[in-house]
């Protein structure tokens, strides 16, 4: 299982933003060689909606995306911004993913969305939901939108260098905060 995995937070076909994750990562993987990575794109999987039921219990890949999402020590998640929110699809994945498999674990985002207008949507919908669990979230967010693509690929040197500093930060953070343990009082949520 890799150490850091960049989450494609949507079913759609991997386009530009999973374009962008993947310069994220693979600027990650550069700057420390040790670091193993993944990409794990929902729609390559059939993840049922999380009902409250055991993982094991459910006939699809739900048990397997959660053991690798939960085995993960940093992400990177990127999501488009719909309806001034993250993905429903991403939202399902977070209420299947126990506590203890996000707390104490670094984090970074990429948000997309056809205007500047979203830019906020991560700060104000994702970012409460990963506090709830006790990650460590990078502070700020790489976000995108039409203008930095020309066609179809990731084309703006400043969205670029900030996506390759994400992924170098994300691992920066991970090591800074002991490689993955809760640091600080655990969250409500884990009580």
């Amino acid at each position: 299982m890799p150490d850091l995995l960049g989450i494609h937070g949507t079913v759609t076909s991997p386009g530009r933003l999973h374009q962008a994750l993947e310069v994220s990562v693979n600027a990650a993987a550069g700057h420390d060689s040790s670091v193993t990575t993944g990409l794990l794109h929902l729609g390559d999987h059939q993840i049922s909606f999380a009902d409250g039921r055991p993982p094991e219990a459910y006939g699809d890949d739900t048990g397997k995306v959660l053991e690798q999402v939960t085995s993960a020590d940093m992400f990177i998640i990127a999501t488009p911004i719909f309806r001034a929110s993250f993905t429903g699809a991403l939202k399902n994945l977070l209420d299947h993913i126990p506590v203890e498999g996000l707390m104490g674990k670094a984090v970074g985002f990429i948000g997309m969305g056809a205007t500047d207008h979203h830019y906020l949507t991560v700060d104000t919908q994702l970012r409460p939901v990963l506090a709830w669990f006790g990650a460590h979230l990078l502070p700020g967010q790489v976000y995108l939108q039409s203008g930095h693509f020309t066609d179809g690929k990731l084309a703006d040197p400043k969205a670029i260098s900030g996506l390759e500093d994400l992924g170098k930060t994300v691992v920066e953070l991970h090591k800074s905060v002991g490689g993955g343990k809760a640091s600080g009082p655990s969250p409500l949520a884990a009580g």
